[in-house]
């Protein structure tokens, strides 16, 4: 008898917002006659809930500035929720102080985008490595330290005679590959990868690529994947969140949301791929402009560009629901079967 997979993150009604006003003389302003103070607030992420299974990988996509960065930081407790819960297997922790969240820390791991931002300059990749672990695992001796490191360097292809280099002496791939390392390396169960692959060479994030699902299959991972490309969502995603301005529109398991996407910004997005066959679908070209996320439109973020759109998506943010399919749309014009 099969069991149903652990929900190991669960993410309930999220929001994340910035204050980019600055200081008091910066808010201050004239205004018919009155000096009043003008806040201005980055709208990053609204109300976003999904859940992230043991073992799988969720793939978050959407353009460039839809808030798929600060919903990993936020998740990895980077960035601290203005409002909404973050529970891992159960137990809520967006809530907890620095130190309580030391246990779930080591399981809770994030690979950057940049992997030369994300390494200490200052620091050999012994020293990178063995802090993570001294502190973490304490208990272990200082050869049972070298020991644990040398094993995760040799499980991502890093030669143990790099231990003594600094970062600025290896190529994107090596330093993105020591970056796993550093994840790896404190046996995490659950990894955010912020675009682990965007910042390489085309035949460089194959190689990555490979190792992370290598990675994911030995170590019984699960992946938060953000990502821009839609063709490694294709290969290695099991379920794929869809995010715009912030804002959850589509959430659907990857082989569904390819062949049948509903929420119009999918369809869009999907039929913007390259394809070499002639039954690809016709392209579809959204009119107007992005909204900014500091000034949201009312209603529905995506309706000013949306060939679907009527008054109520004008003046009703919709909710995300379930479809016939098992598909969550985030979208009127689903939900009343127009499209």
């Amino acid at each position: 008898m099969s069991t149903a997979p652990q929900v190991l993150l669960s993410i309930k009604n999220v929001v994340k917002h910035f204050d980019i006003s600055g200081g008091f003389l910066d808010r201050l302003q004239f205004e018919q006659g009155r000096i009043t103070q003008k806040y201005t607030v980055v709208k990053a992420v609204n109300d976003v809930t999904l859940e992230v299974l043991a073992g799988e990988t969720l793939c978050v996509v959407g353009e460039s500035g839809c808030g798929k960065s600060t919903l990993g930081r936020t998740v990895i407790g980077l960035y601290s929720p203005n409002s909404g819960e973050i529970h891992y297997r159960g137990k809520r922790i967006d809530h907890l102080k620095y130190n309580e969240r030391n246990p779930y820390r080591s399981k809770m791991q994030m690979v950057f985008q940049d992997p030369y931002a994300s390494l200490n300059p200052r620091m050999k990749v012994r020293q990178i490595l063995e802090e993570p672990v001294r502190f973490h695992k304490p208990k272990l001796s200082q050869a049972e330290v070298k020991e644990w490191v040398a094993e995760v360097m040799q499980s991502v292809g890093i030669d143990p005679q790099w231990q003594d280099r600094y970062p600025h002496e290896f190529s994107g791939g090596q330093r993105q590959r020591i970056s796993i390392a550093r994840a790896l390396v404190v046996d995490p169960e659950f990894v955010v990868a912020d675009e682990p692959i965007s910042a390489l060479d085309v035949s460089i994030q194959a190689q990555v690529l490979n190792l992370l699902m290598d990675a994911q299959e030995e170590r019984k991972l699960a992946y938060f994947f953000i990502t821009h490309d839609l063709s490694v969502v294709q290969h290695v995603g099991t379920h794929v969140a869809v995010m715009y301005l912030g804002t959850l529109c589509e959430l659907s398991e990857t082989k569904r949301l390819f062949e049948a996407p509903r929420h119009p910004y999918t369809q869009a997005l999907l039929s913007a791929i390259p394809r070499l066959d002639t039954t690809r679908p016709k392209h579809i070209k959204l009119q107007g402009e992005v909204p900014t996320p500091i000034n949201l439109p009312s209603g529905c973020v995506f309706h000013g560009r949306c060939p679907h759109a009527n008054e109520r998506c004008k003046q009703e943010i919709p909710k995300l629901l379930p479809t016939d399919s098992g598909t969550q749309v985030a979208c009127h014009a689903v939900e009343e079967k127009r499209i």
